[in-house]
């Protein structure tokens, strides 16, 4: 359990002050039934159960306090609730190098079949968005929960020199933000706003427009959509997908990155050339984090399935941090209410 105002618990500090003077009560009590005999002999008229009995509603009062000081706090608790997720937009790679066949029976067949599956089971209350990157990225499917058309640009994905990791980003938030000016053509193309290279994204054309600045909001705070981000290999063209990254953060988009593929690598040969090829984990990773989203590791098709299943269960099902201060105060009020009544009840009066 968290509190966004932790400072307030210093008030918790003045309880054994509390304590400590209804102590000195008793005890000034104590010493005016011994000047007056007649209220020490109805003192030892009482039995033991009594003398503690008239403890008790001083006691429940003191933690309904306690209570009432931790909800000042602003306690918040992670909790599992459905998720309110509303478009899921996935993005897979369709690199030349997914042709590889180190993952049978190639990279791009699995990673079909495991995105078909997904579509299969995934929430029903959810709009599902596809992105086919290569050398560049375009939406192949605007979100929609038609099941049969998901499958279909699933089925026409086809193989593209180049991987714009990037560009595959700013498509996604381009689909999912379309009011919010963002020039997705400037964005990922290359040769436009940015000068494709595998270093760097560099602006190119000062005259062209600079990305969209909004008033930035916590890091996955944005809880009706996210980005699923299926890559094997390195970017070769196209932005930096970490400015990408941090433009879906100053929205609260989570991105969830998968890397697909053997940890070795694999060769791939296309049209008389050759490549090696090796998937770029740290990139997935940062991208991942930026966006307070999570990495998954894929290394064989069944494990690629497994991670669709992991995440289809996670949008489903979402663990949350939720504010609980109305539960602390309902049960201050509670123990309030108890204290009063066994006053009432015990002694004909309110303790």
């Amino acid at each position: 359990m968290k509190f966004l105002w932790p400072t307030m618990l210093l008030w918790l500090l003045a309880v054994p002050a509390l304590v400590a003077a209804y102590v000195w009560w008793l005890r000034r009590k104590k010493k005016g039934a011994i000047r007056y005999p007649s209220l020490a002999l109805l003192k030892d008229a009482l039995g033991p159960g009594e003398r503690i009995r008239r403890h008790v509603p001083p006691l429940v009062l003191l933690l309904s306090l306690v209570t009432m000081l931790v909800a000042i706090a602003r306690p918040t608790a992670m909790v599992t609730l459905p998720s309110q997720q509303q478009t899921i937009m996935l993005a897979i790679d369709v690199s030349l190098s997914m042709g590889a066949t180190d993952v049978e029976p190639n990279r791009l067949t699995a990673a079909q079949i495991a995105a078909k599956s997904f579509i299969e089971e995934h929430p029903a209350n959810a709009r599902i968005g596809i992105v086919a990157f290569g050398a560049s990225a375009s939406l192949v499917q605007p979100p929609t929960r038609d099941k049969e058309a998901l499958l279909a640009a699933i089925d026409g994905f086809q193989l593209q020199r180049g991987t714009a990791t990037g560009s595959a980003l700013y498509v996604a938030l381009g689909t999912l933000f379309p009011d919010a000016g963002i020039d997705v053509a400037s964005l990922s193309v290359p040769g436009g706003y940015w000068r494709g290279s595998p270093e760097r994204g560099r602006k190119l054309d000062p005259s062209k427009p600079e990305p969209p600045k909004v008033a930035p909001v916590p890091p996955g705070s944005y809880n009706n959509a996210v980005v699923i981000l299926m890559s094997d290999g390195r970017r070769t063209t196209g932005p930096d997908p970490l400015d990408a990254a941090r433009m879906a953060a100053d929205r609260g988009l989570r991105v969830f990155t998968v890397g697909f593929g053997t940890a070795a690598g694999a060769m791939i040969g296309f049209e008389g050339w050759s490549a090696y090829v090796r998937l770029d984990e740290e990139t997935l990773k940062a991208v991942a984090d930026i966006t307070r989203g999570e990495y998954f590791y894929a290394g064989t098709a069944a494990d690629l399935t497994k991670v669709y299943q992991s995440l289809n269960s996670r949008l489903v099902l979402e663990r949350q941090s939720i504010e609980i201060t109305s539960l602390f105060a309902a049960a201050a009020a509670v123990l309030v209410l108890i204290a009063l009544t066994l006053s009432l009840v015990w002694f004909n009066r309110v303790a």
